[in-house]
């Protein structure tokens, strides 16, 4: 897994190393109106066997708030260099966060899931909000969220 994480590329894109098969991939956050402050989000990568892989974005730069992105935080031990270059600023209630990353194709269909951790100031925390497997046949449906994500997305 170290190999995966040392080959971030430009700080936007997971890729496997000798792979040089990359494609652009819009991951698009919408959340719900819930009456809050804005959303720190991260989305990370794990891969078939549940392990950090690496991660993709995260919003929201304050790192005493990163704590509360409780499984990200936890997978990382809170290290910041795992989203340096790679940071947003927060997400309004009722706002969509759009992002797009060039991903290695060997994440699709190959057991690697995606995952939002959502967290909002003076709100409940919501680990895992989003967990989607990253397949090809997956790219365009919507997912629901469990607290503050109304939608999310990916398009290839």
């Amino acid at each position: 897994m170290k190999s995966l994480l040392a080959t971030l590329a430009l700080g936007t894109a997971l890729t496997l190393p000798g792979l040089a098969m990359a494609r652009p991939v819009t991951l698009s956050t919408t959340l719900n109106t819930y009456g809050g402050d804005g959303a720190y989000l991260v989305l990370y990568v794990t891969d078939a066997s549940g392990a950090y892989a690496g991660s993709l974005w995260m919003a929201g730069g304050k790192s005493k708030y990163h704590e509360h992105l409780s499984d990200w935080y936890r997978a990382t031990r809170g290290d910041t260099a795992q989203i340096d270059g790679i940071t947003g600023a927060s997400v309004g209630a009722g706002r969509t966060l759009e992002v797009t990353l060039d991903l290695a194709d060997a994440l699709f269909d190959a057991g690697y899931t995606l995952h939002i951790d959502a967290a909002v100031e003076d709100m409940r925390d919501s680990p895992n909000e989003v967990a989607v497997p990253l397949t090809t046949s997956g790219a365009g449906r919507a997912a629901k969220g469990r607290r503050y994500v109304a939608k999310f997305s990916y398009d290839m």
